[in-house]
């Protein structure tokens, strides 16, 4: 690095927008350009999306980022790439794709989750990933693959995640970080592949599939001549591997701050409930349910419950009234009504609906593991309107954010809240009330991004280590702590006796609906 280059590039490629931005070396940002991505259902639960498209929206997001910062190729110092984790990115001869990516919402694996989870193996395999095994995860992927399509199988030479794959694009270099390496096939206190791990899958067959592991904070690699006319960044620039977009959007939002107090809330599509510990501490629930994902700070870890649907429910339920409003004449997106939500939560009746926000497709995963999950409302009566409606859509993802936390262990005294719902004062009430716990909201507009460039920071030597990092490109950005409501704080730990008890009544029924 030299005195000139005084910016770092972070590339956070989401399921549906990639977005490039930019930092200075202290973590004020720069710029930040954001290209829509698609991917693309399909018959029996599939869900994919193009890698050769994912990489050109990436050049895209690039090439927009140096439109909008003057000699971004000269200033940038190192660049670091995070995505969407889980899904299956198989690439051939040539680094050829062999076919099209199966992302973490294709449901296709479900029958062998349920076959590998009803395994005398999948104990020692939980204890060993601290990870519950869904139909998002690469390893179930695979597995069903070996099956039902070996065809693609015979054709690959690596399995690759979306970032794994953009880094290999970029570098030309076939690698894989720590923490989605460990979750899917590895034990997470040594950060290697475990043999046990592949055997409880079945994928003995297929240990060479899988890429080296990298760890970020240490090792870079060049940016390739024909990446570099692809994006109009310089050649040789350093290139970091990040780790899976959920840690380092909790790690840019301020998941760890020195001590593990605290926890981390992503609350976007899908909602991520994260606690730091030891990865001695750690503790592994008796449902197998959950992740356990590598921070990089040496001997920390995450742990993690991941609802399938957080804002999604609220998307669906404004999208409803859009729908409604746009019949009636009116001009209205769902966009156009997200900042009437708080309006609407503070004029409902508050008679405590329950909703329960499994409206994935794809089931539910966390904390329990169910692809035939679905939402529902209970308490309807003549009074309720749509605020009410609301209402019990956001105190359910309140009640899924405890129900998360109850998994993984105690309560956290405090939660660091990101994503676009954090900006809610409502919702961040909601979720205060139904954990008990104080609220602070992170500054950071770009958590994931950040979190990878941080990762380059110290690649590079701009920090010694991750904790000096943190001091100042986390800390300052954290908001007052918003104490959670005396008043609320019982009704919703009844609501919550209430939520569990009938969610546990109704899953008998779910595979029962057509």
């Amino acid at each position: 690095m030299v005195e000139s280059q005084d910016l770092l590039v972070g590339i956070d490629a989401g399921t549906s927008v990639i977005k490039a931005v930019a930092f200075t070396l202290d973590g004020e940002q720069v710029a930040c350009s954001a290209i829509q991505n698609q991917y693309d259902f399909g018959r029996d639960g599939a869900v994919t999306q193009s890698l050769s498209v994912t990489w050109t929206e990436c050049i895209k997001a690039l090439r927009a980022l140096g439109d909008d910062v003057p000699d971004l190729d000269r200033r940038t110092a190192a660049i670091a790439v995070t995505g969407q984790g889980d899904g299956t990115w198989l690439v051939g001869r040539d680094n050829v794709p062999v076919s099209d990516a199966w992302i973490w919402l294709d449901a296709r694996a479900a029958p062998t989750v349920n076959r590998l989870r009803a395994s005398t193996d999948e104990r020692g395999r939980f204890e060993k990933t601290g990870t519950g095994l869904s139909t998002c995860q690469q390893g179930a992927q695979l597995a069903h693959m070996a099956e039902h399509h070996p065809d693609m199988l015979s054709k690959a030479e690596v399995a690759l995640h979306c970032k794994d794959w953009l880094y290999l694009c970029l570098t030309g270099v076939r690698a894989t970080d720590p923490s989605e390496a460990c979750f899917t096939f590895g034990n997470f206190r040594n950060r290697k592949y475990d043999t046990g791990v592949l055997g409880a899958l079945g994928l003995e067959d297929c240990r060479h599939l899988l890429p080296d592991i990298v760890e970020g904070t240490e090792v870079t690699h060049p940016l390739s001549e024909e990446a570099a006319q692809l994006t109009g960044l310089r050649a040789g620039t350093p290139v970091a591997l990040g780790y899976v977009d959920m840690v380092m959007t909790g790690l840019g939002a301020g998941v760890y701050t020195g001590s593990t107090d605290s926890a981390c809330s992503i609350i976007g599509s899908t909602g991520v409930h994260m606690r730091p510990v030891a990865a001695e501490a750690a503790s592994l629930n008796d449902a197998c349910t959950g992740y356990i994902m590598t921070l990089p700070v040496p001997g920390l870890v995450t742990q993690m419950q991941s609802n399938m649907a957080a804002t999604l429910n609220v998307d669906w339920l404004l999208g409803l009234a859009a729908e409604l409003m746009c019949d009636g004449g009116a001009q209205v997106g769902t966009s156009d009504l997200l900042d009437r939500i708080d309006g609407w939560l503070h004029n409902s009746s508050r008679s405590r609906l329950i909703y329960h926000p499994y409206i994935s497709e794809a089931g539910e995963r966390g904390p329990f593991i169910d692809a035939n999950a679905r939402a529902s409302f209970i308490g309807l009566n003549t009074n309720h309107g749509f605020a009410d409606l609301l209402r019990a859509v956001v105190d359910g993802l309140g009640m899924a954010t405890r129900d998360c936390y109850g998994a993984i262990g105690n309560m956290p005294k405090e939660i660091r809240l990101s994503g676009g719902a954090a900006r809610s004062s409502a919702i961040q009430s909601v979720i205060a009330s139904s954990v008990g716990a104080g609220v602070r909201v992170s500054d950071r507009k770009e958590a994931g991004a950040a979190g990878a460039a941080m990762m380059a920071a110290v690649a590079v030597g701009v920090y010694a280590d991750m904790e000096a990092c943190i001091k100042e490109w986390v800390s300052p950005l954290l908001g007052d702590i918003r104490q959670p409501n005396a008043e609320d704080t019982q009704p919703y730990a009844q609501l919550y006796d209430v939520y569990r008890e009938s969610r546990e009544a109704l899953a008998p029924l779910w595979s029962k609906l057509p």
